[in-house]
C-alpha cells in the first residue's frame, strides 16, 4: 500500500470517530532570538499582579489531585 493510501485510510478512520484536521501555528523555538524574546517578556510581566494570580491559579492546577 502506497503512502498516500495509508494516509488516506487513517484520515478517513479520523473522520469517522468525528475529528476533523486543523492547522495550528506556533512560534518557532529554533528561531534566532527566540529564548531572548521569552525573557523580555517574561520581565516584563514581572510586576503584573493578574500574572501573578495566573500563575498561582496554575500552580493549584498542577498540585490538584482530583481527590
Amino acid at each position: 500500500m502506497h503512502t498516500s493510501q495509508r494516509v488516506s485510510e487513517h484520515r478517513r478512520r479520523l473522520y469517522a470517530a468525528g475529528l476533523r484536521p486543523v492547522q495550528i501555528w506556533v512560534p518557532d523555538a529554533r528561531r534566532p532570538g527566540f529564548a531572548e524574546e521569552c525573557r523580555r517578556q517574561s520581565r516584563s510581566l514581572r510586576a503584573d499582579p493578574a500574572e501573578r494570580e495566573a500563575i498561582r491559579v496554575a500552580e493549584d492546577l498542577g498540585a490538584w489531585t482530583g481527590r
